[in-house]
Order: structure tokens, then C-alpha cells, then sequence
């Protein structure tokens, strides 16, 4: 894809002007990096960081019958939420393999807000529309939608210098959201993220975002507020080990092998799609399992990298690696075969052609202290 084929959110101008290397990433010109991914990495881990998001999509369902589609095209529960609650969940298709992973938020009784990976959107939104035709409204929402996420153990504080209705979102509990004005724009504040630290990703209107990043570096800049970018939101969601589609899930994985049989609900009373696949999958042990581990080696483990065993035969796939800046460590995740999955198996990572020694480790990597 060429530079003049890609989209740009409506922050483009702001990443340009803080000095941000634009790269393309699912169909958008977005910033990696501004400052360097380990500074913006410990902003994060130690402060907080402001990330543009503005790519995802978003989708509405509304009506009388809105939570029954959206919970026939789920693995988790959705009528376990309330008003504004908001859950994790994957979309299968009928051989029970990722579609995508989603974020539900029901804002009421009929009206769900559906955000999905920009990677996806175009199959996401046929989707969803294709399940919602003659029985609920649909609206494709992600280019009137933007989206910023603020992260951090400070991002509360900088909430609390935009205003009392955004220093009031410290109330909110997790995977809750509610609309707030924050530094005067209106917006739909939602405890959620991909950094594993504390926070809010906030929607506001697409030529709101603006306004909205600038003030907010403003308010947090003596704070340690950065703007950060797509590099320091990988190595923090791998430190927290929160999977990536189209490196650790997609539609050759099936949520159970992937560590997320927590968001599929077999049991729920609603049918969905993918559920007869995956209460057969269920019924027979796991071939593999998606893994962490430390490269105990030299050598630094990237997405396909073949993974082996002790005698050197190919037994795996590395899904995700890079060096992370809080642990400390050269850390991966991969698929490897069930009985090597225990935490202290030994095996090779083949970093271009050189066995490098690696171990099963305990996932998260890295979990922050809850104040």
C-alpha cells in the first residue's frame, strides 16, 4: 500500500508537530514512535501516555433485538451487562476460529457499541451488518469516531486538572464507561485499555480530537504526559500479555488454545456462532497452547520465528517478541505443543537459523499494583 492510499486520523497534524515517525499500519499513516519506544514505554509504566486510536472502528446496534445479535456473534456473555458496562470477547466464525477480538459496551437496554481492530474492520462491519439486516439498526460509527487512550498511574491525576466531570471518572470501575466533558469536549470516557496499567480510553467526535489531545499534553506535561505510539503500545501489551490479531489470534487459532477459554462461554443460554466447533474442540485435549517466554539466550525472539524442542525439531511458532523495557527481559509468545506448555520446559527459539535457548514463564509478565 502506498503512502497516498493510506487514511489518517484527525490527529495526523498533531503527530507530525510533537515530532512523530509515521509508519503504515492497517490502512492508516499512524505514529510508532516520538521520543523513542522505551521512553515512551516507562512514560507509560511511570506516568502516563497519550495514544492515538483514532484507527479502530467502532459499530452501533440498536433496537429491540440489538443484544440478541450481538450475543449470537460473541463467545462471551453479553447479557450479563448492564448499562455502561463494557466486556472482552472474541468473534468466531463456524469452525470456532478469531475473527476478531472486541470490546461490547452496552450503553442501554437496546443500544451496543461494538470497537474492533482497524486490521478487521471491513470484515467486522459486514459482519455485524450482515447478522443485524431485518433485525436491528446498524450504523457504522468509525469515521465520525475518535478515539484516545490515556494510560498510566498518573492518568487520573491529569483527568482531575480537565474539569469536575472528568475528575470525577476516577469513581468509574473497570470495563465501566459513562459520557463526560473532558477540557470541554464531550466525549464517552471508558476505563478500559491495552497497556495493562490503569486509565480510560475516551471517544469524542472525529474533529473534536484535536482540541482534546492538545490540552490534555498541556494539562499532563509537568506530570510526565508523553504522546506515545504504536512501538511502546506493543512491548506493554506484551508485557501484560494481552494478545495481538494477526500475530497471536486469528482464523487459523481458536480462542481456547489462545488462553481465552475466560471470554468463551459455552454454558451461556444464548446459541453463537462457533459454538458447536468449540464444545468439540473443548471435549478432547488441546494440540497446543499459546505460551510466555524468556529468550534465556542472546538473541531476541520475533513474530515467526520457528520454535523447537530440545533435539532441534520444529514444534512451534513465535507469535509475538520483543525486549520489554519494565521486566527487564527479552520476552516472546508462541504456540507450542500442550505437553511442552508447563512453565520451566526448555526449548529453542530459531532466531535465522541459530538455536537460542528460551523457557516457559508465568503470563502476565508484568502486572501493576492496584492502589
Amino acid at each position: 500500500m502506498t503512502t497516498e492510499n493510506l487514511r489518517r486520523t484527525s490527529l495526523y497534524e498533531a503527530h507530525k508537530k510533537a515530532g512523530g515517525r509515521l509508519v503504515p499500519f492497517a490502512g492508516f499513516e499512524m505514529p510508532v514512535q516520538y521520543t523513542g519506544i522505551v521512553d515512551e514505554h516507562t512514560a507509560v509504566r511511570t506516568a502516563a501516555g497519550l495514544f492515538d486510536v483514532s484507527h479502530m472502528g467502532e459499530l452501533e446496534l440498536r433496537g429491540q433485538h440489538a443484544a440478541a445479535v450481538v450475543d449470537y456473534l460473541v463467545t462471551n456473555d453479553v447479557s450479563k451487562l448492564g448499562d455502561g458496562q463494557a466486556l472482552y470477547t472474541c468473534a468466531c466464525n463456524e469452525q470456532g476460529t478469531i475473527l476478531d477480538d472486541l470490546i461490547i459496551y452496552r450503553a442501554a437496554a437496546e443500544r451496543f457499541l461494538i470497537v474492533c481492530n482497524a486490521s478487521n474492520h471491513a470484515k467486522i462491519s459486514a459482519h455485524f451488518k450482515q447478522a443485524a439486516d431485518h433485525h436491528c439498526d446498524y450504523e457504522d460509527r468509525t469515521d465520525a469516531t475518535a478515539l484516545i487512550a490515556l494510560q498510566g498511574p498518573k492518568a487520573f491525576d491529569v483527568l482531575a486538572r480537565a474539569g469536575s466531570d472528568a475528575a470525577k471518572l476516577v469513581e468509574l470501575k473497570s470495563f465501566h464507561f459513562r459520557d463526560a466533558v473532558i477540557a470541554n469536549v464531550k466525549t464517552t470516557a471508558a476505563r478500559t485499555g491495552y497497556t495493562g496499567e490503569d486509565g480510560v480510553e475516551i471517544f469524542c467526535a472525529w474533529n473534536d480530537a484535536p482540541a482534546l489531545w492538545e490540552q490534555l499534553l498541556e494539562l499532563g506535561k509537568d506530570l510526565g504526559l508523553k504522546p506515545a505510539g504504536l512501538g511502546a503500545r506493543d512491548t506493554l501489551r506484551l508485557e501484560a500479555r494481552l494478545s495481538l490479531y494477526g500475530n497471536d489470534i486469528d482464523e487459523t487459532t481458536n480462542p481456547l488454545e489462545a488462553g481465552l477459554g475466560w471470554v468463551t462461554k459455552l454454558g451461556k443460554a444464548s446459541d453463537f456462532i462457533g459454538k458447536a466447533a468449540l464444545t468439540e474442540i473443548k471435549s478432547k485435549p488441546l494440540a497446543r497452547r499459546l505460551v510466555g517466554f524468556e529468550v534465556t539466550g542472546r538473541g531476541i525472539a520475533r513474530h515467526g520465528y520457528p520454535l523447537r524442542d530440545l533435539e532441534g525439531k520444529e514444534v512451534g511458532i513465535t507469535t509475538s517478541g520483543s525486549p520489554c523495557p519494565t521486566v527487564g527481559k527479552n520476552l516472546g509468545l508462541g504456540y507450542l505443543p500442550t505437553p511442552m506448555t508447563e512453565v520451566g520446559t526448555k526449548f529453542f527459539v530459531d532466531c535465522r537459523g541459530k538455536n537460542i535457548d528460551a523457557v516457559v514463564v508465568a503470563t502476565p509478565f508484568y502486572k501493576r499494583i492496584s492502589k
